[in-house]
């Protein structure tokens, strides 16, 4: 059997820590679990304008413990895709948040599934998007 490796967007993470029942069934079947220096800086900075900055770090901190869990950088590659990506959105006149566009660059590199509540993930064909 193939295993679930996905990718955890921003928006992913914070459903689970509400709570969502979906979000959290599939980061529980999920055998590999990734997040990119994007997403670790976009948590760090909405844990920076809350008022809980120093539990959900002690959270993030536990969550990326996990032997499921584990982060991949942004390189040359990455960069590629990237650049596949946007001008293919540009293309289509269907642009998405930068951010999500490195996510979904080394979600097409490393052949990751984005596990996601944001809609304009569907919009690039190049990934698989596991949306809630």
């Amino acid at each position: 059997m193939e295993k679930k490796r996905i990718i955890l967007d921003t928006s992913a993470y914070s459903a689970f820590l509400r709570g969502d029942p979906a979000v959290k069934l599939s980061l529980q079947q999920a055998d590999e679990i990734f997040l990119n220096p994007v997403i670790l800086g976009e948590l760090l900075a909405g844990f920076m304008i809350g008022r809980s900055e120093k539990k959900n770090r002690a959270i993030l901190q536990e969550f990326l413990a996990s032997p499921r869990v584990k982060t991949i950088d942004i390189d040359d590659e990455t960069s590629e895709r990237y650049a596949v990506i946007i001008n293919y959105l540009r293309a289509k006149g269907t642009p998405i948040p930068t951010n999500d566009l490195w996510i979904a660059a080394s979600a097409m590199q490393y052949g990751l599934k984005v596990l996601t509540t944001d809609s304009h993930y569907l919009r690039v064909p190049q990934i698989v998007t596991e949306y809630y």
